[in-house]
């Protein structure tokens, strides 16, 4: 009896994620611990708790600058793995053009927030201000794109393939990170706005922390994979005749698969 490798491409994001977890609880103890707190010189007056870039332009610049290109390298990295294995059958596979284009989408806003984050932490905040939020802008536009498109390749697949459980988990987890994340966007982006400085840190802290939890959620993506290496327990190639009768699911069916009590076949 052949053992199944332990280790497969749902390493990546788990790198990912914790490389990201690790730099913020570094910075933020750091801050709070070593620094005691301080004010920063790239601290509104009216400050008095630290956004992430505060800290990332002073000492810990280093830290902050490759936490962030590990993190999205090895994101994207889980992205582009999740893709080949559904081409090579290793995962469900995509059957119709319309999912492909939606996993296309989702690597091309995935790879705007990368750059929107490795430049974000490149550009402090205190000698290039306007270039930094314009950046920040990317990677929080970027990745809820991304995540958008997931969703909706996600709800695509569930419907076709009612008897994988792990696609409407993987689904409903991205959904409420969508929705979580853009209302916490929300209060953050208003807070800004109106000057209200500590809160809107306390929010982009909170919106950090719960971006590892998305990143951690692509492990339930790729984890099916090591049950595949072997190509006799791969999935079959759609034909284009069983693609063309996916395409015309009704709207019924759709319907159907968003609803949270409904159980699969």
């Amino acid at each position: 009896m052949v053992s199944r490798p332990v280790i497969s491409y749902w390493i990546l994001p788990i790198i990912s994620g914790l490389v990201w977890l690790g730099m913020l609880l570094g910075m933020l103890l750091s801050w709070i611990i070593d620094d005691h707190g301080r004010h920063y010189s790239t601290m509104a007056s009216t400050a008095d708790i630290a956004y992430i870039s505060n800290i990332g332009a002073d000492r810990l610049r280093p830290l902050f600058i490759a936490g962030c290109v590990l993190t999205s390298v090895f994101l994207d990295l889980s992205f582009v793995a999740e893709r080949w294995l559904r081409h090579r059958g290793r995962l469900i596979p995509n059957s119709s053009v319309g999912e492909k284009i939606l996993a296309g989408l989702t690597i091309a806003f995935a790879l705007v927030g990368t750059i929107g984050l490795i430049c974000l932490s490149i550009f402090q905040t205190g000698k290039h201000k306007r270039l930094h939020y314009t950046f920040l802008f990317l990677f929080i536009a970027g990745y809820m794109i991304s995540a958008i498109f997931i969703c909706w390749e996600y709800q695509r697949l569930g419907i076709k393939h009612r008897e994988h459980k792990m696609l409407r988990i993987s689904y409903w987890v991205k959904l409420i990170f969508v929705i979580v994340e853009l209302a916490l966007c929300v209060v953050f982006a208003v807070c800004s706005k109106t000057r209200n400085q500590n809160p809107a840190a306390v929010f982009e802290w909170i919106i950090s922390f719960i971006f590892s939890f998305y990143v951690f959620s692509f492990v339930i993506d790729l984890y099916p994979a090591v049950r595949t290496k072997s190509p006799d327990a791969r999935y079959p190639k759609p034909s284009p005749r069983e693609t063309d009768h996916d395409d015309s699911i009704s709207n019924e069916s759709r319907s159907n698969f968003t609803r949270p009590d409904m159980e699969m076949a």
